[in-house]
């Protein structure tokens, strides 16, 4: 089962003079040129705690209080600025978070320069919302006083997101979507979501790849398949009025192995956990690349999901609100016949599936270990749709001939993704591995 928490288009009640405000564009140079929009007017209704809300309600065995106290104590205390943070920050430190003041002043020095990696944040308000979280439970971020404080700033500064939004919002129980690699039955995140669809289709295409180590010949497939899936992706699923039938429609071609008919058509966090009873649970959420703003007092950054261009095809507040928008996340979680769980997903943006479906067709059908599915150099086709296109890859990958333009990216490259994966072997033991192109930890607890 999936547990939907992802964000929602806001603007119940408001009148269309209201839409279309509160924004400014912003160019930078994260992952070779990328542009967003921020701002108040940028921020979709977040479901993310809702959603904890609603697993802890179904499966939780501690209290809320005690799961939500070590994050006051961490906001309390202060937390080190992570690598992979300082590096999007160079490019947006100023121009994204340097605009709100309480945003600015939880990342800056009093000279205005961005604090260094490993300095600690401290983030004015956090510790004591996250404590007024612990104690009243995730509704008083929806219906309490940090709702009415958070819909109070976005009024006066011209956000959609109402208090009625927040109130109105629910997390909903999805059935996963399954998709067979190898031995392995995994289950992803299902529709309104696209990533997991993406992922179950790029898997199917790649036809039990690699069988062992990734040869030549397997780059240059995978690489067919990711330009096939993402140029259908963009062309028809992103912008499909019904993106069940459409993804439907993507499994089916995928699932006949139909490559050549398909060819016609910084602020995501995740978490595998796997236990010794063959629970297996993965969490993605996402706040986009950031809006900047940050509700006085709260110490809460908001999200910018209204303003990932790449997830609003349709353009700026032109859904409905109360609609789901577009994800990329695809946390997954499988099991084989002989009683092996795992869980994993990752952060990236579009690079998610990408790279999600060569960590597990590595483990799946190459029979990599863990750490030697997720260090392994990594390719993605970028605008696969478009006269754009290009191959980025890592620059330790022995990049075969292909006939696209190609960028080469250093060595284990944030830019690719943060895969993490938790397992449980057959004989019970637990193991994990994190992507050391972002912060990643592990923690091993035996039985």
């Amino acid at each position: 089962m999936t547990v939907d928490g992802n964000v929602e288009m806001p603007g119940r009640g408001l009148p269309a003079e209201r839409f279309g405000r509160g924004v400014r564009d912003v160019t930078c140079g994260y992952g070779g040129g990328v542009t967003m929009t921020v701002g108040h007017g940028s921020v979709a209704t977040p479901g993310a705690l809702a959603g904890l809300d609603l697993a802890h309600s179904r499966f939780g065995r501690a209290p809320w209080h005690e799961v939500v106290t070590p994050a006051v104590e961490t906001a309390r205390a202060g937390f080190p600025l992570g690598r992979a943070s300082h590096h999007y920050l160079e490019y947006t430190h100023q121009t994204v978070f340097g605009v709100d003041l309480d945003s600015r002043a939880a990342l800056h020095r009093g000279d205005g320069t961005l604090l260094d990696v490993g300095d600690i944040v401290k983030v004015e308000g956090l510790a004591d919302t996250l404590e007024l979280i612990a104690s009243e439970g995730a509704s008083v971020f929806y219906t309490g006083d940090l709702a009415r404080c958070i819909a109070a700033d976005m009024a006066a500064n011209d956000g959609i997101m109402t208090f009625d939004d927040l109130a109105s919002y629910q997390a909903v129980i999805r059935p996963a979507l399954p998709v067979r690699v190898g031995d392995w039955e995994l289950d992803t995140n299902p529709t309104p979501a696209v990533g997991g669809v993406v992922l179950a289709a790029m898997l199917a295409l790649l036809d039990d790849r690699p069988r062992g180590a990734w040869q030549a010949d397997d780059i240059v497939h995978l690489i067919n398949v990711q330009r096939a899936v993402l140029a259908h992706r963009r062309e028809r699923l992103d912008l499909a009025s019904d993106r069940t039938e459409e993804a439907e429609r993507l499994l089916e071609l995928a699932s006949r192995r139909d490559l050549a008919r398909l060819n016609t058509a910084p602020n995501t966090v995740h978490i595998s956990v796997v236990d010794e009873h063959g629970a297996a649970c993965a969490v993605t959420s996402s706040a986009g690349y950031g809006s900047g703003v940050m509700a006085p007092g709260t110490g809460l950054w908001l999200n910018n999901c209204l303003g990932e261009q790449e997830l609003n095809r349709h353009g700026l507040h032109r859904s409905p609100p109360g609609e789901r928008l577009l994800s990329n996340m695809a946390p997954t979680v499988g099991r084989t016949a002989n009683g092996a769980v795992l869980a994993a997903g990752s952060p990236g943006a579009d690079r998610i599936t990408t790279a999600l479906a060569q960590v597990l067709a590595g483990i799946a059908n190459g029979g990599l270990t863990l750490a030697e599915a997720i260090d392994h150099p990594r390719v993605h086709v970028r605008n696969a749709a478009t006269s754009d296109a290009r191959v980025d890859f890592e620059a330790d990958l022995d990049l075969p001939p292909v006939d696209l333009p190609t960028q080469s990216y250093p060595a284990q490259s944030m830019y690719f993704g943060g895969v993490s994966v938790a397992k449980r072997e057959v004989d019970g033991t637990l193991c994990a591995a994190g992507d050391p192109r972002r912060t990643a930890a592990v923690a091993v607890s035996e039985p």
